[in-house]
């Protein structure tokens, strides 16, 4: 029996021979702790540990761009790692890289987002710095859920991608740093906890980790603008030409312009790169779209009272804890099980692990007057 599992693993990992020498093979993988042997290469064990974690399940009601939008069709933060993974992985396999690599970090990468995007991780990350306890990025969060919360044994390159992630910086010119160690690694994390926008200095440790961070960009760009389109905010019409006639006006083409521009300029290179005349417009479609799309008061909509929610769904927490009256048998034994750690983080962490709709629903609870009705009839 074991020498038909051990033949099993073998026929998994013939596939890597033909792999190009900048990628990363499984043989490479390292663990942060000892892990038993099983049928499954490391980095497609960590996909499994991933999608099967609780923190994947909460994917599902997570803001995207729009909150509040009644349209099933508008993309969720669940729906917008599956793109990333799957334009990540069309890439990979183009360029004969590993492809179970990069679908674990593009499935994980986001798992850290905090309930309403972007913006509510800007409130968190406020709080945290008038706690005092550091700094909140949600690429960090991914990577401190995994290890620390759910204490899963995802690989060291996949965890490194997580946290090397960044969709909100372009440049023309994404490599990696294979000699970065474990104990690197490790000293990374901490300072993206601790130093403020350390996480945009970190390079991947694997070109598998660059592919995802591009992809991140080429999965939301045009999507966002379809889901303009769809909520009334934008029209087709207005998008910027000088963009529009390089890269499409559409989310398939721009998608599919995206792909092969860097698939062609990065075969057979040890870093990814696009044409300067495709990497041109997407600046001016990425600048757009922050000033249309993403500062647009629809997808601001209600954060003048989605915003002192935050505030004070953590010092309610912080002081039914105070007082050890907590009501809320979620929380009690989110508490009682991690409780070991700074009590601060650890609420910052119950709230980031939040759904949309539960963190809603957890304001009626504990904030006097909030009904999460008013929201939605507004």
């Amino acid at each position: 029996m074991q020498e038909n599992l051990q033949l099993a693993k073998n026929n998994m990992l013939k596939r890597e021979m033909v792999f190009s020498e900048y990628a990363c093979k499984s043989e490479s993988g390292i663990y942060l702790k000892k892990d038993k042997e099983d049928i499954r290469p490391i980095f497609y064990r960590d996909i499994d540990r991933i999608i099967h974690s609780a923190g994947y399940t909460r994917y599902i009601d997570k803001t995207q761009v729009y909150s509040f939008v009644q349209n099933d069709h508008i993309t969720h933060r669940v729906l917008h790692v599956q793109l990333v993974s799957k334009i990540a992985r069309t890439i990979g396999r183009s360029l004969c890289l590993n492809e179970d690599l990069i679908e674990a970090i593009a499935l994980g990468h986001d798992i850290g987002h905090c309930p309403f995007g972007h913006k509510g991780e800007l409130y968190l990350n406020n709080i945290c710095k008038r706690e005092n306890i550091g700094y909140f990025y949600h690429n960090a969060q991914s990577v401190r859920i995994l290890k620390d919360i759910e204490n899963l044994n995802i690989s060291v390159q996949t965890l490194d991608g997580i946290l090397a992630h960044n969709g909100e910086i372009l440049k023309n010119k994404y490599e990696f740093n294979n000699s970065k160690t474990k104990k690197e690694f490790l000293k990374e994390l901490k300072n993206t906890f601790d130093t403020d926008d350390y996480s945009k200095k970190i390079i991947p440790m694997t070109l598998e980790g660059s592919v995802v961070r591009l992809s991140d960009v080429i999965a939301y760009i045009g999507r966002d603008i379809e889901d303009s389109i769809k909520v009334g905010n934008i029209k087709r019409e207005d998008l910027p030409k000088k963009a529009t006639k390089v890269l499409g006006n559409t989310n398939s083409k721009i998608v599919d312009t995206l792909i092969k521009d860097i698939i062609v300029n990065s075969y057979d290179k040890p870093y990814l790169t696009f044409s300067d005349k495709v990497f041109k417009a997407l600046i001016v479609l990425y600048d757009w779209n922050y000033a249309h799309i993403y500062k647009s008061p629809e997808a601001n909509k209600n954060q003048e009272i989605i915003e002192p929610l935050f505030y004070k769904l953590y010092d309610s927490y912080i002081e039914k804890i105070k007082i050890n009256k907590i009501d809320d048998k979620n929380l009690y034994d989110f508490i009682q099980e991690h409780k070991e750690k700074n009590i601060k983080r650890l609420v910052i962490d119950y709230i980031a692990g939040q759904t949309d709709n539960f963190f809603l629903k957890e304001c009626e609870e504990n904030i006097e007057g909030f009904n999460m009705k008013s929201l939605y009839n507004m």
